[in-house]
């Protein structure tokens, strides 16, 4: 994987552009959503929200271990809370954990108030970003890799439903990868428009 550039120059500000919906970034655990939509959020000059940073803080647990204690069921139930409280608060980028697009709740929600944005990375990418972590529960089994590509095959026809897509190859730095989901995103201007 490539060394990712965090201070690359910026080819566009947010004077440029105006948000009318909320963008949601959906895909695999390691597909970027974080990084990426960060900094897209920096770029637009909007607030950028994570629904699993939301989730640990008002849990004051990490996701591990609300899974561990509370199981996977009680975890997307106050996930699909707070994505829709999300989504009803203010206008950004919001990033998703890779489960959350798989609810048909959760996809009516994002939408009517909002537009999804599926970073697509295919397996082998996404193992080489996820393999050294200890922070995926769903990963926590014998093959992980095994696990990941059983994951992987069950949620792209899902992650397909989603308004627009960009690909994420693990070779693009951070601010190419925000230059794809503005194009993208320009695509349609119910969601962004240049001023």
């Amino acid at each position: 994987m490539s060394e990712i550039k965090h201070n690359a120059p910026v080819t566009a500000t947010a004077q440029d552009h105006v948000l009318h919906k909320t963008v949601v970034m959906v895909g695999m655990m390691g597909a970027g959503k974080t990084a990426v939509g960060r900094a897209l959020a920096a770029r637009l000059g909007v607030p950028f929200l994570d629904s699993d940073a939301e989730i640990e803080s008002a849990a004051n647990m990490t996701i591990p271990e609300i899974f561990e204690r509370d199981g996977e069921p009680f975890f997307r139930q106050k996930e699909s809370q707070v994505i829709g409280r999300l989504l009803s608060e203010e206008r950004g980028i919001l990033s998703t954990g890779g489960g959350a697009f798989l609810s048909p709740e959760n996809r009516r929600m994002i939408s009517q108030q909002g537009a999804s944005l599926w970073l697509r990375a295919d397996l082998e990418v996404l193992w080489n970003r996820v393999r050294h972590k200890d922070t995926r529960p769903l990963l926590r089994t014998a093959n992980p890799h095994a696990t990941l590509r059983a994951l992987y095959e069950a949620r792209v026809p899902v992650y397909a439903e989603a308004d627009l897509i960009a690909e994420s190859d693990g070779e693009t730095s951070i601010e190419t990868m925000v230059d794809r989901v503005v194009a993208a995103l320009l695509t349609r201007p119910d969601v962004l428009e240049r001023k």
